[in-house]
């Protein structure tokens, strides 16, 4: 194997590692949950293919915002062990990212998903 290889796969490794990492996390296994709960609607509501794109964004969205949170709370945990406000803030703001795309994912879900789901439980 040549050097760039061996690089490329060692990044991969780094990267299966930082998964374990995130999904370590009691949120973000509540986003993978929820996120299951959105592709088993999909599935069932037969939603069309630019309706999944909008799904898979939002899922993405959230599942990676998470991962740059826990990134940012366990480097600014190392930076600064001990309390201190601009590190509070700073894992605050990261927090409140992944808030704002779970709140965008949770809006194309509602757009998506209830208008078939209402439809569906009329009948």
């Amino acid at each position: 194997m040549s050097k760039k290889s061996i690089s490329r796969l060692q990044s991969m490794q780094h990267a299966v590692r930082g998964f374990k990492v995130v999904f370590q996390e009691p949120n973000a296994q509540i986003h993978v949950v929820a996120a299951a709960i959105a592709f088993a609607m999909g599935v069932y509501l037969q939603i069309t293919s630019i309706e999944w794109v909008a799904v898979v964004f939002a899922i993405a969205s959230v599942i990676g915002a998470e991962a740059l949170n826990t990134a940012v709370e366990k480097a600014v945990d190392v930076a600064s062990p001990e309390w201190h406000e601009t590190a509070g803030q700073a894992k605050d703001a990261a927090a409140a990212a992944v808030l704002i795309f779970s709140i965008g994912a949770a809006t194309v879900g509602a757009l998506i998903f209830l208008p078939k789901l209402l439809r569906v439980m009329q009948l």
